[in-house]
């Protein structure tokens, strides 16, 4: 076993910046443009390529899912072949913690002829799901339970139609059914009722994913999205870096006072995460496409130590998923923040808006938990555990902290930083090397 294989110290403790960061990082794949991939790639119409795919657990655990259906899902190199099969046989689905398996696959399962069942780790279980398999029922599928664990019986197609669903959870909602609809004899016509969907990026990135695959998908209309009937097109994905992933990166720039780039950040993409460029640049630092040797790169240089960061005022609704990194940010600032619209995130790996008060709280910062987000006082923060709750996010927030307070003595112990292996394999020996 390799050093950077080596499981790290836990908790472990994160290191400290002492002094500017200057360092050009090379993203992994973004999970989720490679979990959309791989499921329209196994119902696609023929072989295909997802490249650069990204390796981790939840990314593995797709791929598991959809051998167990009946495709073949080749991850031996950096790219991954996929061959769709039939649908066809009993099979048993872990979902981990992986919400996009257990919103995913269901109904791509849907269009098998034999039983499959879900599960997943311990606290999956409590992660929302039932608005997908109450939505399957109204389209014809026959589904057992209402969480997981739960059974999809298919009988080899769905006939599909109109369903109005609460989306308000989750994005994935809409997305789930948008992947599996076109296979559907009907198509599928989505129409959302109640609160603002959240992170509509995301479904966005689906719908982009689907006109890729020759899927004809109209979202002309506000909270309706209609997906015809029809042949899902054999198409080789080149999987973008994960922006989201970015986010503690472009964090160590903004508390070192350094500079940090990634590389191939894209100039149009339908990520969440590029909405770092303008969060950042509010908070003080300066961001500015680059041209590297081998292509375009996005630099963010932090503002000097000693004048320190802008506290923020934003709605995160939209994305959410960069939250923990910006709340890290945000209890580290001069200045006061409010961070908003992201009740929704309660519902993710872990309660993050409770975690994150929880946790930022047990090492002096002056935060307030509120129904839909989090307000920060600057505050004098100093070392301690910082606990992840099994959440990549949460421990990505808890390396932004500790490498801005603490000494040798009292330093920030993130608690499991394995679970960044969620969508970043390695990535404590990783973040280790860049200080």
């Amino acid at each position: 076993m390799t050093t950077a294989q080596q499981a790290p110290a836990d908790p472990w403790p994160a290191p400290r910046a002492r002094g500017p960061v200057d360092a050009v990082v090379t993203l992994p794949g973004s999970k989720s443009l490679t979990n959309r991939a791989l499921i329209l790639a196994a119902l696609s119409d023929g072989p295909s390529v997802v490249r650069r795919a990204l390796r981790s657990r939840d990314s593995l655990l797709m791929a598991t899912a959809l051998t167990a259906l009946g495709a073949q899902v080749d991850t031996r190199g950096e790219d991954w072949t996929v061959t769709p099969g039939p649908f066809d046989a009993d099979a048993q689905v872990d979902c981990g913690l992986a919400g996009t398996v257990m919103r995913f696959v269901p109904p791509a399962a849907a269009l098998s002829t034999g039983r499959v069942g879900f599960d997943g780790d311990e606290h999956m279980r409590q992660r929302p799901v039932g608005e997908i398999l109450r939505a399957l029922r109204d389209l014809g599928v026959t589904v057992e339970g209402d969480a997981l664990p739960f059974t999809v019986a298919g009988r080899g197609s769905v006939p599909g139609g109109v369903v109005t669903i609460d989306a308000s959870a989750s994005s994935q909602f809409v997305s789930a059914l948008l992947l599996a609809g076109a296979r559907y004899d009907r198509g599928v016509d989505v129409r959302h009722a109640g609160p603002p969907v959240p992170s509509l990026p995301h479904i966005d990135m689906t719908i982009a994913v689907l006109r890729e695959h020759g899927v004809h998908v109209d979202d002309s209309a506000p909270n309706r999205w209609v997906v015809q009937p029809g042949t899902i097109a054999a198409v080789d994905h080149l999987i973008e870096p994960d922006l989201s992933n970015a986010a503690p990166f472009l964090a160590l720039a903004a508390v070192s006072g350094g500079t940090v780039t990634v590389r191939d950040w894209p100039r149009r993409t339908t990520q969440a995460g590029d909405a770092l460029r303008d969060l950042l640049a509010r908070m003080g630092c300066t961001v500015e496409y680059v041209g590297l040797p081998d292509g375009t790169a996005l630099r963010v240089t932090g503002p000097d130590p000693a004048t320190g960061l802008e506290g923020i005022d934003a709605d995160l609704h939209d994305v959410g998923e960069l939250a923990p990194a910006i709340a890290a940010l945000c209890a580290l600032a001069r200045t006061p923040s409010h961070l908003s619209g992201i009740a929704h995130i309660r519902g993710h790996e872990t309660d993050r808006l409770a975690a994150l008060a929880t946790e930022l709280g047990a090492l002096g910062a002056d935060v307030t938990e509120h129904e839909d987000g989090l307000s920060l006082r600057p505050a004098r923060l100093h070392g301690g555990v910082f606990h992840t709750y099994a959440d990549h996010r949460m421990a990505h927030a808890g390396v932004i902290v500790g490498a801005a307070v603490g000494s040798d003595e009292d330093p920030v112990l993130v608690e499991n930083i394995a679970t960044t292996s969620k969508t970043f394999t390695d990535f404590a020996p990783f973040w280790a090397s860049l200080l």
